[in-house]
């Protein structure tokens, strides 16, 4: 027998741990989160909970959230958060539904010769929603929301445990996720909750197919090291704003939405881009002025004057467009005269905000848009996260015997062109006996 034999007859079990595999070594692991990845496959809510204390400060009582705190945590938001967060679910889903593709395409390639394309949702997803210098609760819009309208059979939450809160996330998180249905929620954060979603954790949390979620370099570390074992999203890195803007633009507006982009992150880049120099020098003297009055002035401070941000003088709009589209910026304003069509030119951009009434902000909570966007110049080849990233494409290839018999010397003459003989037998036995090539 050249086929070993693996029978999974009457047995409920993680099939993934006993389907034949190939031994597969990643080279580029994060030296970091590799034994965190490790220790929570080999020691499950152990690891989990040792790296709660070492990581979050607090172990949870219970690391998968119970359903009545979900539901408290809604009841009490605040109720103009409340209607903040329903408002926000109701204009993304609006636009998700325009997102969803067909679950089934047919053509006839010859008479006989079907190929089907099947539209099949992911069938189990974990989403991470960071809980670290801000309780991102918009992720969990943004991740769920499209996950749901693609058909998402299974969706599971994990977000860092909070010494504020007895070990348990944070409660605008927690009623978010009531507000939209999910009640499978984690306590657990950092790269040992992508580890939990991607081996599974026995008797706590099943394993997902597929990760998405922002997250610090170490999630961002974890899946990468765990791509293969579980599908994801994107490696995102620190968020960044590029305005394009002529001297029609209001310096206030523009300096506020480069300063709300600092506040994320100490690593986060801000850059205007502009052909106007006495509106770059007025951005420049209301940002000091905003830094100075804003809450989080060290985090923006260290943003602004890091080597990630800055102001792009340009001779024109035109060639302001070709900068822009070099940096394929996650976010991109058009702060411009005739805004909307200069938009129409630009082809590298996560999301674009048109005019001075769009600011990125807008998009972060409440336009309907997702903000789950490539960053690092990735929005020259990839989009931000929608309905069809949780959808996966299947061909169903159905053929008549006449049809293959059609092609049959086709099908064998390219199969032995690529000196593959077997290949060209799989098609010559299925001919009529005694019929030559």
């Amino acid at each position: 027998m050249l086929l070993r034999t693996i029978d999974v007859r009457g047995r409920q079990l993680d099939y993934r741990r006993v389907i034949p595999r190939a031994d597969f070594d990643v080279d580029h692991a994060v030296d970091v989160v590799a034994p965190i990845c490790h220790a929570v496959a080999e020691r499950g809510e152990d690891a989990l909970r040792e790296f709660a204390e070492r990581f979050d400060g607090v172990v949870p009582e219970n690391l998968r959230v119970p359903a009545d705190v979900l539901r408290r945590c809604a009841d009490e938001l605040d109720p103009t958060v409340r209607a903040a967060f329903e408002e926000s679910i109701r204009r993304r889903r609006a636009v998700a539904v325009i997102e969803k593709r067909p679950e089934l395409n047919r053509v006839e390639v010859a008479p006989g010769a079907f190929v089907e394309q099947r539209i099949i949702p992911v069938a189990r997803v974990g989403l991470y929603v960071p809980g670290g210098l801000a309780p991102l609760a918009s992720s969990v819009v943004m991740n769920v929301i499209p996950a749901q309208v693609a058909g998402v059979g299974s969706l599971a939450v994990a977000s860092p445990p909070q010494k504020d809160f007895g070990g348990l996330p944070h409660p605008n998180i927690l009623g978010l996720c009531h507000l939209l249905g999910v009640d499978e929620v984690y306590a657990v954060g950092g790269a040992q909750a992508i580890a939990m979603f991607a081996y599974g954790v026995e008797g706590l949390c099943e394993p997902v197919d597929m990760v998405t979620g922002p997250g610090n370099i170490y999630v961002v570390g974890a899946k990468r090291h765990l791509r293969g074992v579980v599908g994801i999203d994107s490696e995102a890195g620190p968020t960044e704003i590029a305005i394009l803007a002529d001297d029609s633009a209001n310096p206030e507006f523009v300096a506020a939405d480069l300063l709300s982009q600092a506040e994320h992150d100490p690593m986060a880049g801000s850059v205007l881009v502009t052909d106007s120099s006495q509106l770059a020098e007025a951005v420049d003297a209301a940002l000091a002025r905003r830094v100075a009055e804003t809450k989080h002035a060290d985090r923006v401070r260290t943003a602004l004057t890091g080597n990630q941000s800055g102001i792009v003088l340009v001779d024109d709009v035109e060639q302001g467009i070709a900068v822009v589209d070099a940096y394929a910026a996650e976010h991109l304003e058009i702060q411009t005269r005739n805004a909307y069509e200069v938009a129409q030119r630009i082809t590298n951009a996560g999301a674009i905000f048109v005019g001075s009434y769009a600011p990125v902000s807008l998009g972060d909570y409440s336009a309907g848009s997702t903000h789950v966007l490539p960053t690092a110049g990735a929005a020259r080849y990839s989009s931000g996260l929608n309905v069809s990233s949780f959808y996966k494409a299947v061909h169903v290839i159905n053929y008549s015997e006449s049809a293959l018999l059609d092609l049959a010397s086709t099908v064998e003459t390219f199969a032995l062109a690529e000196d593959l003989p077997g290949h060209a037998a799989a098609v010559t036995v299925r001919r009529p006996r005694g019929e030559a090539r």
